[in-house]
This record gives C-alpha cells, structure tokens and sequence, in this order.
C-alpha cells in the first residue's frame, strides 16, 4: 500500500498537467519564428501528444502506483534500464530549472520596469526565491500543493483569454501585423524548429509519475493526459496566431514577445501577464518538481539510491528528501552559471546535452507502450522522439568547430551515461552484500 495520500482528482491532474506542459516563454519564440508555428504546434500535437496521451493512459492503467517511466521501463526492460530512464530525466530536469527560472522572472521584471532584466542581483535572487516557493508549497502537500498547480494552469488559460481578446479587437480595427501563412518553411531548419516545439508540448509523462496520490490513477491519469494535452495544444497554436497578429516575428523578442504583444492592447495589460506568468511559473515548478521526485522515490525504495529519498514526511506525505535534492541541485545549478561567462557557456553547453539526454526517455515509453499492445502511437512517438535527438546532436550555424562541438555534447552525454551506470552498480552492490544504499 502507498505511503503517499490519494488526494488529486481529475480537475487537479488535468490543471497539473497543463501547468507542466504550457510554458508562456514558449510563445515568444514560436511568434518570432512566424505563423508557420501555429501548424508546427498542430502537428506536434498529432504525431507526438496524441501518441505520449495514449501510451501514458494504458501504462499507467496497467501500473499505477508512483513512478510513472521508471516502474513502466524497470518492468519491461530490467532494472538498469529503469534506472537510466530515471537518471537521465532527473538530471535533465534539475539543469532546466535554473534556465526557465531566469526566463521567467526576466519576463516579470519587463513587465514592471524594462530596466530591472539588467539587475543581475534581482533577476538571481528572485529566481531562487522562485524556485523554492513553487516547490515549498508543494512540499507541504499534496493536499495544498495542488491548488499551485490549479493556479498555475487557471492562469494560463487567462493570459491566452486575453490575449486572444485583445489579438481580436486590434485585428478588427487594422488587421494583422503579419501576413498569416500558417504553411511553415521546408527544410531543416524547419524540422530542427519543430523538434523545439515537441519538447515544449512534453509533460503528460509527469502525470504517470504522481500515481501514487491520485485518485482512481486507473482511469483518471488516461482522461486528464487526454484533456491536458489537446488544451496545451489549442493554448500553444491559438496564442501564438494571436502573437504574430498583434506584433510581426522579426519585431518579437524570443524572450519579451509576450509582453511585447501586450504592449499592443491596454496600458495595464503586461502588468496583468506578468503576474499570470509569475502563477504560471510556479505551479510549472511546483508540479515539474513534485512529479519528477516521484522517480527518484521510487527508485530509492527498489535500493538504487539511498533509502533516505525514500523518506516520506510524517506529517505532510510527501517525499520531501527527494524534493529538496531536486531542488537544491537545480538551485546550485543556477548559481554556478553566475560565476563568469566561461562557466555560463560550459553552462550552456551542458543544458544541450541535458536535452539530448532528457528526450531518451521517451523512447522507453513507447516501446513499453509497444509491449502493451499499442501500434500507430509508438511508432509515431518513436519517430518524433528519434528527430529530436538526432537535431539536438546538431550544430547551428554559429558554431565555429563542428567537431568540437559534437565532441563536447556527445562526450558529456557519454560521460552522464558512464556516472549513471556507477551509481547504479554501486547500489547493486550493495544491495547484494545486505548494505542501505546509502551506507
């Protein structure tokens, strides 16, 4: 029987998992990259939320206790490849906390005062304060916690009433800023956009990992993977048409653009977005943290990671440890890219490998999805997954050496491989001599 309560129904996993799917700074860079966006989104959401919907519905009807790809991966293909799905998610999540903390409260401070996004003091400290408010409230609670997420996902779903609104009424007055061609570009640069586009449209994964503290998961997690996916979609391709009327691409800011679009409607309403992106924010951190502790909870109570991650609050249910690591590394992280530019590019340079790392997952779920029986999602699934990888393994135009580049990211995904396969044989080990993992 699960330690942790059963409190999340399906309005609260339904709002979870649009507040991990929709990220506002999203938009900016699909309403730069032009209209074509709104079909990339469209087929994003065809050949790859429809596939992850359907294959994290039937996974974790089948196994619906905390876990979510680890338990489905560690049950199909063994331990070591239940571990590596965990290690490389966990990892990828940690070094994107600090990148979407900065985006985030820089989109805030222009919407008080442009000046503030050069205050480098605010910008960190109220990243920090950030992360650790999202994830505090979630800590204390299921129960709580999931009124950050409800809020998170409320106020996503009014920045794009608004925005649609005021997209609406500038368009009947003098029309569209841009000239609205929804066929996107050919070519690789194209398809390199749109494997962009599908990691924005992941986060359904993160519902399969709450099991253990939702209600009936049986059923619930299958129907709010499936409303939460199609509403991201529709919030996505819907608010980034309303963009590129209000503001032409090459106009629009990949990090400002929505409060630049803002701008275009009443004087009051950046200030509005950057308070609904500041709810956003936080329900993304609390329910992107919560979830993906779950993995290394359920990891810890199979004896790969010390027995303390297993460690369930006494008084609030959660696994606070395994909270608190998560956020304390990606909090480290943050921090570590201040330190001079030489560490920020390295910084970088990681968060691309981190990517490249933070998509295999996927693979294991829909070959486990294979082996449960689905056909058309996996393949497609796969597929989308595969051009992901292969475009974040390749360099843009402005980098200067091919090779090194190549060298550096596959040789740090190598090595994240190499210390994940220590920490797990290491565990094995000790879990054979009768030792605590952590011992």
């Amino acid at each position: 029987m699960s330690e942790l309560h059963r409190t999340l129904g399906l309005r609260d996993v339904t709002l979870l998992g649009v507040a991990c799917i929709v990220g506002t700074r999203w938009l900016a860079t699909a309403a730069h990259a032009g209209p074509g966006s709104v079909t990339l989104f469209l087929l994003a959401g065809l050949f790859f939320v429809v596939p992850i919907a359907q294959s994290v519905g039937v996974l974790a009807g089948r196994r619906p206790d905390a876990g979510g790809q680890y338990v489905w991966t560690r049950d199909d293909f063994g331990e070591w490849h239940g571990f590596l799905a965990f290690w490389l998610y966990w990892v990828g999540i940690a070094s994107w906390l600090p990148n979407a903390a900065m985006a985030y409260i820089s989109i805030a401070a222009y919407a008080i005062n442009p000046a503030l996004v050069e205050n480098r003091g605010v910008i960190v400290g109220a990243s920090v304060i950030a992360i650790w408010v999202g994830v505090g409230v979630n800590l204390i609670g299921a129960r709580v916690g999931r009124w950050n997420q409800n809020l998170g996902g409320v106020a996503t779903w009014l920045m794009v009433c608004l925005l649609l609104g005021t997209a609406a009424v500038v368009y009947l007055r003098q029309g569209s800023a841009t000239v609205l061609h929804l066929a996107p570009p050919m070519g690789l640069a194209t398809l390199n956009f749109w494997s962009q586009i599908a990691f924005a449209l992941t986060g359904i994964e993160l519902l399969g990992m709450m099991g253990g503290e939702i209600k009936d998961p049986e059923r619930t997690i299958g129907r709010a993977g499936w409303m939460a996916g199609m509403i991201s979609v529709f919030i996505y391709s819907s608010a980034t048409l309303a963009m590129v009327v209000l503001r032409r691409p090459e106009e629009t800011s990949v990090l400002f653009g929505i409060m630049q679009a803002a701008q275009a409607g009443a004087a009051w309403l950046p200030v509005v977005f950057g308070v609904l992106s500041t709810c956003t924010m936080l329900g993304q951190f609390g329910g992107l943290v919560s979830a993906t502790a779950r993995l290394s909870y359920a990891a810890a109570k199979d004896g790969l990671l010390p027995p303390v991650f297993a460690e369930v609050h006494p008084r609030w249910r959660t696994p606070h440890v395994s909270m608190v690591a998560l956020a304390g590394v990606g909090t480290a992280l943050l921090l570590v890219m201040q330190l001079g530019d030489t560490m920020r590019a390295a910084y970088q340079e990681l968060v691309s490998m981190m990517v490249l790392g933070s998509f295999t997952p996927f693979l294991y779920i829909f070959l486990s999805a294979w082996k449960a029986g689905l056909r058309v999602a996996p393949v497609c699934g796969i597929a989308v997954t595969l051009i992901a990888l292969v475009f974040t393994a390749l360099p843009t135009e402005d980098v200067g050496s091919v090779w090194l580049f190549e060298a550096k990211i596959l040789g740090g995904f190598l090595l994240l491989l190499g210390l994940g396969r220590w920490i797990f044989r290491r565990s094995q080990l000790r879990v054979r001599r009768g030792l605590p993992s952590g011992g």
